[in-house]
C-alpha cells in the first residue's frame, strides 16, 4: 500500500500547486522557465497516474517496486503469464493501461483536429487574402482588426486591412515580430499536449488551468520578440479579439496581464530565478521517471522452476 500511495502522491502533489503557479506574477518575467515547469508538472502527473497502477499491480510479486516490475515483465517474457496477481492487481493494470490509452487517444484526436483547422485556414487565406511577398504577409479584406499566424509547414502570417489601417508602422512591426515568433517556435506543438489534456480530463480543474496558463505564457514568449514593448502594448489594446480557429493570434490570451507586463518590461529579470525554476522542473519530473527506469537498471532476473528469481545487479 505504501508504494501505491507514494506513486499517487507523485501525481497529485505537482497538481496541487497548479492554481498558485497560474497566479504567480514571477512567471511573467520568466515565461520560458515557467513553461518548462508546467510541462514537467503535466508530464509528472500523467506518468504518476500510470505508475500508481503499476505499483499496485506488481506489489504481490515483491514489496520493492523495481523488483516486482522486473519480475512481472520477465514472467510475461518467459511465458508465466500473470501468475500471482489477483483481481485487484488486474484492476490496477487496467487503470494504468486505460489512462495511457485515454491520453494517447485524446492527443491524436487533438492533433487531427488542429491539422484539419489549419488546412482549412490556409485554404481560406489563400482564397480570400492578398499575398504581399515583400513582407511575406497575407492581407484579408476585412475591417476587423485581426493579426494571427496559421502555424505548421507552409504557415501564413495574416493581417486584416482593418489592422493595417488602424495601427502605426511601429505597432504593425511589433505585431509581425510577435506572429513570426509563434511560427518559428512552433508554439502550436507546445500547446497541443495541454489542449489534449484539457479535453481528456475536462472535469479536472488542473487540466483547464494548465491549458490556459500555457497559452498565456506562449503569448508572452512571443511578445518578447518585439523590439519595443510599448507599440506592441498599444496594438494589444487595439486588437483585443481572438484569432480564428486553428490560428495563434496576437491578442488571444491574457491581454490584460500581457499589457501590464509589456509596460513594466524595464524591470530586470533575476537570472537565478530561472535556474531555480528549471531545477524545480527537473526535480518534479525525476520522481516518476526514476520509478519507471529503476526496474531496468538495478535488477538481474533469471527463470526458476515456477517463477522468476530477481536479485540486485552486482555489476558483473
Amino acid at each position: 500500500m505504501t508504494p501505491w500511495l507514494l506513486s499517487a502522491l507523485v501525481a497529485l502533489l505537482p497538481m496541487s500547486v497548479a492554481a498558485r503557479l497560474a497566479r504567480a506574477e514571477w512567471t511573467w518575467r520568466h515565461p520560458k522557465a515557467a513553461l518548462a515547469l508546467w510541462q514537467a508538472i503535466a508530464l509528472s502527473a500523467g506518468l504518476g497516474a500510470i505508475t500508481a497502477g503499476l505499483v499496485a499491480a506488481v506489489a504481490p510479486l515483491d514489496a520493492v517496486f523495481p523488483h516486482g516490475m522486473h519480475t512481472f515483465v520477465r514472467q510475461l517474457a518467459w511465458g508465466h503469464g500473470l501468475h500471482g496477481l489477483g483481481w485487484l492487481e488486474f484492476a490496477a493494470l487496467a487503470w494504468s493501461a486505460g489512462v495511457l490509452v485515454w491520453l494517447v487517444a485524446h492527443t491524436v484526436r487533438a492533433a487531427v483536429v488542429a491539422l484539419t483547422e489549419r488546412r482549412r485556414q490556409r485554404l481560406l487565406v489563400d482564397v480570400a487574402a492578398e499575398h504581399l511577398p515583400d513582407f511575406d504577409v497575407y492581407v484579408l479584406p476585412s475591417a476587423r482588426r485581426l493579426a494571427y499566424c496559421v502555424p505548421g509547414a507552409g504557415g501564413r502570417v495574416v493581417l486584416s486591412q482593418g489592422a493595417i489601417d488602424s495601427l502605426s508602422a511601429a505597432e504593425l512591426q511589433a505585431v509581425l515580430k510577435h506572429e513570426r515568433a509563434h511560427a518559428r517556435g512552433r508554439h502550436d506543438l507546445v500547446l497541443l499536449p495541454f489542449v489534449a489534456l484539457a479535453k481528456a480530463f475536462a472535469w479536472l480543474p488542473f487540466a483547464r488551468t494548465a491549458r490556459q496558463a500555457v497559452a498565456v505564457l506562449l503569448e508572452m514568449i512571443a511578445d518578447d520578440h518585439a523590439r519595443d514593448p510599448i507599440p506592441l502594448a498599444h496594438a494589444l489594446v487595439a486588437m483585443a479579439a481572438p484569432a480564428p480557429a486553428g490560428g495563434l493570434g496576437v491578442a488571444d490570451a491574457g491581454v490584460v496581464e500581457r499589457v501590464r507586463r509589456l509596460l513594466a518590461r524595464g524591470r530586470q529579470a533575476v537570472w537565478w530565478v530561472s535556474v531555480l525554476v528549471y531545477s524545480s522542473a527537473l526535480l518534479v519530473l525525476s520522481g516518476p521517471v526514476a520509478v519507471l527506469v529503476a526496474p531496468w537498471l538495478v535488477w538481474d532476473c533469471h527463470p526458476s522452476a515456477d517463477l522468476l528469481t530477481c536479485v540486485p545487479d552486482s555489476g558483473t
